[in-house]
């Protein structure tokens, strides 16, 4: 897992306190910060595993090479 999976996945479950606060409380501005807390912090996850997916291709392919 790398930084930008981590800080992602922080982002949502921030963004899910923070929507079900707005939730509780009625405050639908708070509710709607964490839905785009949650979907920003899904986008940041989905960018962190893109990327150790092609790290991982290319040092499969290095191996491959060396061989």
């Amino acid at each position: 897992m790398n930084k930008d999976e981590m800080e992602g996945k922080v982002e949502k479950a921030k963004g899910y306190v923070k929507e079900k606060a707005g939730q509780v409380t009625g405050n639908r501005d708070l509710e709607a910060e964490g839905a785009a807390d949650r979907t920003a912090g899904k986008t940041q996850e989905a960018i962190g595993k893109a990327r150790r997916k092609a790290g991982e291709a290319l040092e499969d392919l290095g191996e491959k090479i060396k061989e």
